[in-house]
């Protein structure tokens, strides 16, 4: 099995000889741009994940297929890899995991780039469909919503019209009329201006139309209160 670097072992092996001493010195006092819970030591794995190690959401195949590229490194690769950012990054850019994602994200920032030059392209239809509409509020419905005031004045005169207070009061109106017309034809007859076959005549069909309109409103009058 592969060991990580950084383990007892590793070091051990890779340990200079004594007249290169100064040289692991050196190496020993370049910081390194990573984690170092990023090196885990043997016993590290019997102990729970940590975040400097493999997330959890990383499948065991892209594990191994990441393991797989760092087993065929040599000691100085790996460390160089610890200690250089860019070798690190060009290292990272070359997994296919990554790859893919890259492609990924390539695509749909062209589809999104897609999207918005055909927005930009329908503006000027989109600028035309308000203006339309503009135009629409400031005279077409202006012109409808007048003749729908009207509509709805005239709705109110006709069910005012014929309401029951108003039909009552025109047939009351009615009534005295015809009251009105009986009593001008009496004071004819008491002048001799009339005839007493026509004054007859008249005068009762004058009463009999102000009984019958009597009777109606009286009914009618009754039906509304009750």
């Amino acid at each position: 099995m592969f060991n990580f670097w950084g383990s007892k072992d590793q070091q051990g092996q890779s340990r200079p000889p004594p007249e290169v001493s100064s040289s692991s010195s050196q190496q020993q006092q370049q910081q390194p741009w990573y984690s170092p819970s990023l090196v885990s030591s043997p016993s590290s794995s019997s102990r729970p994940q940590t975040s400097g190690q493999i997330p959890a959401h990383v499948s065991p195949g892209e594990a191994a297929g990441i393991i797989t590229f760092l087993k065929d490194k040599s000691v100085d690769e790996l460390r160089k890899l610890l200690s250089d950012k860019d070798a690190y990054q060009q290292f990272l850019l070359s997994l296919d995991q990554v790859k893919i994602q890259n492609n990924i994200k390539e695509e749909l920032r062209r589809e999104t780039l897609q999207l918005a030059r055909e927005n930009l392209e329908k503006e000027p239809q989109i600028m035309e469909l308000r203006n339309q509409c503009r135009i629409i509020r400031t005279t077409e419905l202006a012109a409808a919503q007048e003749k729908l005031n009207e509509l709805e004045r005239q709705k109110e005169e006709i069910l005012k019209f014929y309401s029951p207070g108003s039909l009552l009061n025109k047939l009351q109106e009615a009534m005295n009329q015809v009251d009105e017309e009986s009593e001008a034809l009496q004071e004819k007859f008491l002048e001799e201006k009339i005839d007493t076959a026509a004054f007859v005549q008249k005068y009762k069909k004058l009463r009999t139309i102000y009984h019958r309109r009597a009777l109606i409103h009286l009914a009618a009058k009754t039906s509304t209160i009750g």
